[in-house]
């Protein structure tokens, strides 16, 4: 799989794997091992399940995924969930280090009173594939949890989102581009990398950052991922905001009423 479009300056290995999250320079994107030793299998990133017709019944509140025996995921169902209506669904993607449950408390009260259900998976690493060198296990595990939520909950198929936060931005991104012909939107709040090889559709994207982070600059995204996107077509909103990492309450919340609207 080749990584031509990488928006980012070019970085040591040191600096790569430093904690966190940071920038991917193509020569870094040439490798295909883990930072442990072990393969990464390479894939297109292309996320396959789709809605169809629930055929398990599932209520409202938190449900582990239980597809993963040390790294799994959560699946959250929003007050006011009804069967009979279908609702919008956005995928979570935490950041570097983090996990679905720590993510996902950030959203929780915006999810219930948005209506969104939430499908948050843990990476199967400290961070996502493409960070390592290639989409690989964390599509593939995306990819089975998208089904089990399908399995379980009346979705929306018009309004499906992926968001995500630092290296989970970054791969909301990429991995959203990848399959913008039918994820209808896509947000990143605080990204440091865009990997644009393999693109399909052209879904619009919200965009935060803080001025004050000195975990991934605002300049990159001001810079560079901004502006290739709008060169690829996308439509973008990006908010600037006074502040360090992090994800501001009011921008999240215009975020999921952003994703709400068909």
């Amino acid at each position: 799989m080749k990584f031509p479009t990488v928006m980012s300056g070019r970085v040591t290995r040191r600096e790569f794997f430093a904690a966190g999250a940071t920038f991917i320079a193509g020569a870094a994107l040439a490798c295909r091992r883990d930072p442990l030793g072990g393969e990464i299998a390479t894939g297109d990133g292309r996320l396959r399940a789709r809605p169809s017709a629930p055929t398990i019944a599932i209520e409202p509140g938190v449900h582990a995924l239980g597809l993963g025996s040390t790294r799994d995921g959560l699946l959250y169902v929003p007050a006011g969930y009804s069967a009979t209506q279908q609702s919008p669904l956005v995928i979570l993607l935490h950041g570097a280090g983090g996990n679905a449950a720590g993510f996902l408390d950030r959203f929780r009260t915006l999810l219930d009173t948005t209506g969104v259900i939430a499908l948050v998976p843990d990476s199967r690493m400290f961070s996502w594939d493409l960070r390592f060198g290639a989409f690989g296990p964390d599509v593939a595990f995306i990819d089975t949890a998208l089904e089990h939520t399908f399995r379980r909950c009346s979705v929306d198929p018009l309004r499906i989102s992926m968001a995500g936060f630092s290296d989970g931005a970054s791969y909301a991104l990429s991995l959203g581009v990848t399959n913008g012909d039918w994820l209808k939107k896509l947000v990143a709040f605080s990204p440091g990398y865009l990997v644009a090889n393999d693109r399909y559709g052209n879904p619009p994207v919200f965009i935060t950052h803080g001025t004050r982070d000195t975990v991934l600059p605002i300049a990159n995204t001001r810079q560079r991922i901004v502006p290739e996107l709008e060169r690829l077509g996308h439509t973008v909103i990006f908010r600037e905001f006074d502040g360090p990492h992090t994800i501001p309450a009011d921008l999240a919340g215009e975020a999921l009423q952003w994703l709400t609207l068909p």
